[in-house]
């Protein structure tokens, strides 16, 4: 139905592009002496332009940074006692304009103090013209003919970044922190996914059959770490110092549950919908709330869209793909047809003026596709109206009172799908 689309008014105006970090072990003890001169340059430069701030009726007022550029740039070559490559001055006052102007927010809104806010974790901000990319390695010039090299070979994120290009590394005591980046395409996936987010799945339309995606490992891994922190909170009120460290030890592991699940689920819908423009609802959840009953509310809690909508945006580019949000108003309850709204919600929509007939969430998601072309005045062809139903039960065992037992806390579980074919 949609191949071969593209939309021109899509297509951003400036290059853009996608920054991906990895970081490595610094096993080098040259780098230990590098970032001690670096440190030492950042702190001197701090101190010389902080002497010549003004501070008046409590806004400070910092040296145009191209008026003493020459004479800061002067002092700090004679204060480079290790004789550090010359490039590394430039980095360094970029770096102290950097620094003073975030300190000088923070004074202004009186959350910092009137001295200069001097360096004391080490790093060291490679520029483009300290570095040379060997293969899978990069050289870094610490002074004229000395180097070190980091390399990146046999790493688990080296055949993803094959074809990005390596920017600034950031290297720090123990780490080195490799930044890559990738132009993002400036033409528009050529076909469209449309979602329907619900409690326990996601429920879409590809133009040409409807999908599945349960997420009920989500849902019920929430629902028993839930369980869990609720119980150590009683003891937490009881054993202070004891309680709130695990407390915090369960909810960091929650955090990483969830987030390695979202990734794994974003993984496979971009490998399944490659090279597509990814629609969903614009869910403004703290709204649901009000409106919502006690169960409903504590459901609602369990759900995790915005997270997994964010993760889908940052990663879309590396699989030629985008994601775009609409508004959600009334698409579980329209006619994709004709456009009659209907005053209730059922598991079943069905239409009062045209009849027409299908489930619930498969008709949100025709209308969710159905607004994005309608954004660039296109419209939806050749749907055969037929009736589709199914939907992947919620993992676990349902009791009487509608509360679920899962098994265990889904560690390697596996993400379920179905595929609805139009007959």
């Amino acid at each position: 139905m949609l191949k071969n689309l593209r939309i021109e008014t899509f297509i951003p105006q400036e290059k853009e592009y996608i920054h991906l970090t990895y970081a490595i072990r610094n096993e080098e003890e040259r780098s230990k002496e590098l970032i001690r001169a670096y440190v030492n340059l950042l702190n001197k430069g701090i101190k010389y332009v902080f002497s010549k701030v003004n501070v008046k009726n409590g806004r400070v007022e910092l040296p145009k940074k191209k008026e003493i550029y020459k004479e800061l740039r002067e002092y700090l070559t004679k204060e480079n006692a290790q004789g550090l490559a010359k490039h590394y001055i430039d980095q360094a006052i970029h770096d102290v304009y950097s620094i003073l102007d975030s300190w000088r927010r923070r004074f202004e809104k009186g959350r910092s103090k009137f001295k200069p806010p001097l360096v004391r974790k080490g790093y060291v901000r490679v520029k483009t013209t300290l570095r040379k990319v060997l293969g899978k390695s990069v050289r870094i010039t610490v002074k004229p003919r000395e180097y070190i090299t980091y390399s990146w070979d046999r790493r688990w994120f080296s055949e993803r970044v094959e074809e990005m290009e390596l920017t600034e590394p950031v290297i720090k005591e123990d780490k080195v922190y490799l930044v890559f980046r990738k132009e993002l395409p400036t033409t528009t996936p050529p076909e469209t996914v449309a979602f329907d987010s619900n409690l326990f799945s996601l429920d879409g339309y590809d133009g040409e059959k409807f999908i599945t995606i349960s997420l009920k490992q989500l849902y019920s891994l929430k629902y028993v770490m839930q369980m869990k922190r609720a119980k150590v909170q009683s003891v937490a009120s009881k054993k202070l110092k004891g309680g709130r460290r695990l407390l915090m030890k369960y909810s960091h592991r929650e955090r990483n549950r969830v987030n390695d699940l979202i990734n794994k689920l974003a993984n496979f819908i971009l490998e399944l919908y490659n090279n597509h423009v990814l629609v969903f609802e614009k869910l403004n959840k703290q709204g649901m709330f009000g409106n919502a009953s006690e169960s409903l509310s504590k459901k609602l809690s369990r759900t995790v869209w915005r997270k997994l909508v964010n993760t889908l945006k940052y990663k879309a580019p590396l699989y030629g793909c985008k994601v775009v949000e609409v508004n959600p108003h009334l698409t579980s309850r329209s006619c994709p047809r004709c456009g009659w709204v209907s005053r209730t919600v059922d598991k079943t929509f069905r239409c009062g003026r045209c009849g027409f007939t299908l489930d619930r969430q498969f008709n949100a998601s025709l209308n969710i596709m159905k607004r994005f072309l309608s954004k660039f005045n296109l419209k939806m062809w050749g749907f055969p109206h037929r009736k589709v139903s199914g939907v992947i039960p919620l993992m676990g065992v349902r009791r009487m009172n509608g509360s679920i037992r899962d098994f265990g806390e889904l560690q390697g579980s596996r993400i379920e799908y179905k595929i609805h074919e139009i007959q």
